[in-house]
């Protein structure tokens, strides 16, 4: 919104109102005084329950002034937006941040920073509580305004959510090497292909934004738009999960097909080895890479994407191997029936998978894309593991919100 100079200018002519909020900003030293932390944060928030805005921080929200900010200031006020819209936000807000420069009362260019916050897919608290915004003022939500947004927003993410729009992006946010691979030749528009496969979708209003799904696959970078999209991967040494026995730890981000690829490309680098003599040499690894392999793209394909601030955490000890996937198990599934049923919460999602070429053999598996929907996953995991290591893994449900799945190691190792 308000993308050029000129634009943008106007719109600050005309003063604020539901989509704009002017900011004056006052600095002690390298520190952000003004605006207060938790002000700020109840206006993002507002900002992000209601209606797609910006906010303008340098300008004089009563005379309308461009004040500015100095430029080597710049990069610490947007350090301070960055760390309200993450720390002081639950859940957290994305935002973009934009540096411009726009002419004050004399003619002369002041820095100014412009925030887009987009409309959001969850309800924000802030430090003062649930807010959205009225015109150029943010107001506590009554109790039943509350419950009604709580009511849309969960039915909007529940409901089919790999589809939702996800506010603030375009088919620009794709990469086309990515979403090329889910069209075939035709004479039709790029567009309109991709809103019939659901990775472009409208959003109420009309405008054309990606989707939660088209975001996962297509999308350089996804953790932009839906930040716990991603796994957390840590390799322990010993049994513990003690940060003062971490060996290896990998943020791994990025398309879901590639995070498959990573993950098992971090539990190789990571797990051990040894050798048997049966008379010849024989290489047993810790834990079987076609198990993993499955496990991994099981969390990713059916995990729940709408939990905000929860990601897939993949932790290596000695002796053993966790995976914990968000969401609990879909429909009607139970741990123990698991291995006979075969039912997913993300339809589009195993969908893609299904469509998505493998470049490269992982884990032994050879076959040409990376799910094949025939329920054969657990079954696998549960087999080949047992092959390798004499145990049967454990899958558990933890407070009904997060599935865990252990996986025994071939060789236990004593703790540190």
């Amino acid at each position: 919104m308000f993308d050029s100079p000129e634009e943008l200018l106007k719109k600050i002519e005309l003063g604020e109102d539901t989509s704009l909020e002017l900011k004056v900003v006052r600095l002690k030293g390298d520190r952000v005084a003004e605006p207060k932390r938790n002000d700020l944060a109840d206006d993002v928030a507002a900002m992000a329950n209601t209606h797609e805005g910006v906010l303008v921080l340098g300008v004089d929200d009563k005379s309308r002034d461009i004040e500015g900010i100095d430029i080597g200031k710049l990069e610490a006020v947007e350090r301070y937006v960055f760390e309200i819209c993450n720390e002081s936000i639950r859940p957290p807000v994305i935002f973009r941040s934009f540096r411009m420069q726009l002419p004050d009362r004399t003619g002369a260019l002041r820095a100014v920073l412009k925030v887009d916050i987009p409309r959001s897919l969850f309800v924000h608290e802030s430090p003062s509580g649930y807010f959205h915004r009225q015109g150029s003022s943010k107001r506590k939500m009554p109790p039943d305004y509350l419950a009604r947004l709580f009511q849309q927003r969960s039915q909007a993410r529940l409901i089919r959510f790999e589809e939702q729009p996800v506010p603030g992006s375009s088919l620009a946010d794709f990469s086309r090497s990515l979403w090329e691979r889910y069209i075939t030749r035709s004479s039709e528009l790029a567009e309109a292909v991709l809103l019939k496969r659901n990775l472009l979708t409208r959003e109420d209003g009309g405008a054309i934004c990606a989707s939660v799904a088209g975001i996962l696959f297509c999308c350089e970078h996804p953790e932009r738009f839906l930040p716990s999209a991603f796994i957390q991967a840590v390799r322990y040494r010993g049994t513990r999960q003690d940060t003062n026995y971490q060996i290896d730890a990998q943020e791994i981000v990025g398309p879901l097909d590639s995070q498959i690829t990573q993950a098992l490309a971090f539990l190789k680098r990571n797990q051990t080895v040894r050798a048997q003599k049966l008379p010849y040499r024989v290489d047993k690894p810790q834990f079987s890479e076609r198990a993993i392999f499955e496990a991994i793209v099981n969390a990713v394909a059916h995990r729940d994407y709408s939990i905000a601030g929860s990601k897939i955490r993949f932790f290596i000890f000695d002796d053993r191997l966790e995976l914990y996937s968000p969401g609990a198990l879909p429909n009607t599934v139970t741990v123990e029936s698991m291995a006979f049923r075969q039912v997913t919460r993300n339809e589009l999602i195993t969908s893609l998978l299904a469509k998505t070429p493998m470049v490269e053999i992982h884990g032994g598996i050879e076959r040409g894309y990376f799910m094949e929907k025939r329920g054969d996953g657990v079954p696998i995991i549960l087999a080949e593991s047992e092959r390798l290591s004499g145990r049967k893994p454990v899958y558990r449900l933890i407070d009904d919100s997060e599935l865990l799945l252990t996986v025994f190691s071939d060789t236990p190792q004593p703790s540190p």
